[in-house]
């Protein structure tokens, strides 16, 4: 029922975009790795599955399971899974992407326009996703230049190795030469099955992936990329307003209403999915969660750290992490970026140690000359008072004979045998 309500308007849209096109300026190659051709065997996979070559794509990553998807749209106007891609680097924890330098990569539903395409990337070849989107705006979220790249490096990036993410860059580009304006990437922490909503029901982004689950539901129902649109600072997936009213992504969201088709498909969807969340819920256990964020104070810290790295301090190791009582963890392991700025803050640096050495061993040689001197001082007047106790010990030791009795006793003496 669903594809009879929603094929007619894919095939339209479909057709939109192939009559609009693109220019050719924003796919212009630099280069020949920006032109290689998309693989045979996934030319196989199209013609078997029937997609056009040209047809539109989109994209689905999940952090912990570390995959990338490609989704081609076939003739009936639904997408089918064309390949999947391991993900070789993807820097930060689940949760999603808070402030400029938390290190975070994306979560949530972006846009990839052929502008964002980057053939001359440092990192072999690359596409920003769009980080910020507008719901990102909306909640004050901050950060720039969020990619998916090759050369296996990423800094709150999804970076792929140079071969897959060759075919990934010819799989975007070709559709968007086939009339393609845009195309949606969905970014998630996990595979969002009742299993993995419930080993994650407890963490502090529970809320939040709830709100990305709705539209991840929808593409799973539909096979087709969710409208999105954001009001009240959420997503909101397949509405349309009454008399077309924009949707405000921070004011109060206008009445709206989704195709009844997919309303009872959802429902449906939801109530299988429920009785299976409670089933693992009440089982317990399984495979632990993995770490995620614990919101902007983390990433705050992360920040601080990242900012202070590329100044070229001497930072731990590895950035800050806050444990679930709000205690900050952090490695005493301790390192400098090699880099241009950790080269100058090193120089900077040991000048200051340097100077600081001199001036304490210059300290240190004053304190030496000033107890060499009072210890010169106390021993010269040890020295005179052993002297004046020298000079006073005979005249004790020998006192004269009295005169009194002493004298009488002698006088007796010589009266008696003479002198």
């Amino acid at each position: 029922m669903i594809l009879s309500l929603t094929r007619g308007g894919l095939l339209v849209a479909a057709l939109a975009l192939a009559l609009a096109g693109c220019t050719e300026s924003t796919l212009q190659s630099a280069n020949g790795k920006a032109e290689r051709p998309v693989p045979a065997r996934l030319i196989s996979e199209m013609k078997a599955k029937g997609m056009n070559r040209n047809s539109p794509v989109m994209a689905r990553v999940f952090k912990e399971e570390g995959e990338l998807e490609v989704w081609k749209q076939k003739a009936n106007g639904r997408y089918d899974l064309l390949a999947t891609y391991e993900i070789c680097k993807w820097s930060g924890k689940l949760g999603p992407k808070f402030t400029e330098g938390d290190r975070q990569a994306p979560e949530g539903f972006y846009t990839v326009k052929p502008a964002q395409m980057n053939p001359r990337s440092n990192y072999h070849l690359a596409f920003n996703i769009g980080y910020p989107n507008t719901y990102d705006r909306a909640n004050g979220r901050t950060g720039s230049h969020l990619m998916v790249h090759g050369a296996c490096s990423s800094a709150g990036c999804y970076s792929m190795n140079d071969k897959e993410m060759e075919e990934i860059y010819a799989l975007a580009r070709d559709a968007f030469r086939g009339g393609q304006r845009e195309f949606q990437i969905q970014a998630f922490p996990f595979r969002m099955t009742a299993r993995n909503m419930a080993r994650y029901r407890n963490d502090p982004n529970y809320t939040f992936w709830t709100m990305l689950k709705e539209g991840y539901d929808h593409f799973e129902i539909t096979k087709v990329p969710p409208k999105v649109d954001v009001c009240e600072k959420r997503y909101v997936f397949n509405r349309t307003t009454e008399g077309g009213a924009a949707f405000s992504p921070t004011g109060a969201c206008p009445p709206s209403v989704q195709p009844e088709a997919l309303m009872t498909a959802f429902q449906s969807y939801r109530s299988n999915y429920e009785a299976a969340f409670a089933t693992h819920t009440a089982r317990g256990g399984g495979e632990a969660p993995k770490a995620s964020i614990a919101g902007l104070k983390e990433a705050d810290l992360v920040a601080d750290w990242t900012r202070r790295r590329a100044r070229g301090e001497r930072v731990p190791v590895e950035p800050p992490s806050l444990s679930p009582d709000g205690t900050v963890v952090t490695t005493s392991v301790m390192g400098r970026i090699d880099s241009p700025a950790g080269r100058r803050q090193a120089a900077i640096d040991a000048e200051k140690a340097a100077k600081r050495k001199a001036e304490e061993e210059k300290a240190a040689a004053v304190r030496r000359a000033a107890e060499a001197k009072a210890a010169a001082e106390a021993a010269e007047k040890e020295e005179a008072e052993a002297a004046e106790r020298a000079a006073a010990a005979p005249a004790e030791a020998a006192p004269q004979d009295d005169p009194g009795m002493l004298g009488s006793v002698r006088k007796r003496f010589t009266n008696l045998f003479g002198s």
